[in-house]
């Protein structure tokens, strides 16, 4: 029997090798015909604490490891926003130092 996949976001990576992934389906209602939203959270393994808040995984089923976690995290299916702009604004940081830096030597230059 194959094991059970699921696609959900992180929203919690405190615990240390485990983070919390919020997994969201849609439902019908039986009678009334209406979509309504569930979202359940699962405890999933993740050995080199590499997953953060806002990214989206992929989680799959195995044998107990604790009394809660049953989910062992496969892969990232993308980073969070908040990741990249981090990324995004320390190599901004470094192009304006490396601008300013260019501009102190041109005026010491021109000083001589």
């Amino acid at each position: 029997m194959p094991k059970k996949q699921l696609k959900g976001k992180v929203v919690s990576d405190k615990m240390d090798k485990t983070v919390v992934v919020e997994v969201r389906t849609v439902k019908i209602h039986p009678r009334y015909k209406g979509r309504f939203r569930r979202d359940k959270r699962y405890k999933a393994h993740d050995e080199k604490d590499q997953f953060k808040i806002g990214d989206n995984v992929l989680i799959e089923e195995c044998k107990p490891i604790s009394k809660d976690k049953k989910w062992i995290v496969k892969e990232v299916l993308n980073k969070s926003k908040m990741e990249v702009m981090d990324k995004v604004k320390k190599e901004d940081k470094a192009e304006v130092k490396e601008k300013t830096e260019s501009k102190d030597k041109v005026e010491l230059k021109d000083e001589e």
